[in-house]
């Protein structure tokens, strides 16, 4: 499976991410599409993306009882989306569901699944005393990606810092917090380079303030390729 840069197209509305589009001209990049925006344009938008030719990362953290996430991922699967994700603290059962309803929703080529282990925004100290979490990170997110590979998961999110532990155990990562050298780390904590993602084996970045923000997007976005798949 080859690397990928994926924009984060973390816009209020469609005209926002169609102006954004503009600026990248003749390319057709691999964008994700998050709640902010689903949850004003909805499914219609996707539909929208994937006739112009865009590949998209349909990023809603699905975290439910199994039944729900089954119904929810098979409506989603009809979508044509190219990759969507639940949270893998939702437990086997419902990662297995999830894969079940993707599966059966999907008219062609199932989408990659993978699961959220810890968001980028949660560090130690948040993990031990806010989530009650004892073990480690690192154990935590080995463990989580382990339950999402017998669930029959493709791969999952995680810090690039972590992708090396799921390189180990030859499942895809989906790497956000992903700053260019320089930028401002803003509400992430666990974060790297296009660069260093490479060197550390992740399979997908997510960039999104990088570019979104540039005052060039094509030029900022043309640069994290070179850097992470060259």
């Amino acid at each position: 499976m080859g690397k990928a840069v994926i924009i984060a197209c973390d816009f209020s509305s469609r005209e926002e991410l169609f102006g954004f589009l503009d600026k990248l001209g003749e390319y057709k990049p691999f964008l994700k599409v998050g709640m902010e925006l689903y949850y004003k344009e909805g499914p219609e938008m996707v539909r929208e993306l994937k006739r112009r030719g865009y590949k998209i990362f349909l990023d809603l953290k699905l975290h439910d009882i199994p039944n729900t996430v089954y119904k929810a991922m098979r409506n989603l699967g009809s979508l044509g989306v190219d990759m969507t994700n639940v949270h893998a603290s939702g437990g086997i059962k419902m990662m297995s569901e999830a894969k079940r309803g993707l599966l059966e929703g999907s008219k062609g080529e199932a989408p990659i699944l993978i699961a959220v282990t810890q968001l980028t925004s949660t560090d130690a100290d948040m993990l031990k005393n806010e989530l009650l979490i004892g073990e480690t990170l690192e154990n935590t997110v080995r463990t989580y990606a382990l339950n999402a590979k017998k669930a029959g998961l493709d791969g999952v999110v995680c810090s690039p810092l972590e992708a090396p532990i799921i390189k180990e155990l030859d499942l895809v990562s989906v790497t956000p917090g992903i700053r260019l050298a320089g930028d401002s780390k803003d509400d992430q904590k666990r974060i790297s380079t296009p660069a260093l993602a490479k060197e550390l084996g992740s399979t997908y970045i997510v960039v999104g303030r990088s570019i979104t923000g540039a005052e060039d997007v094509k030029a900022a976005y043309l640069r994290c390729k070179k850097e992470f798949e060259d």
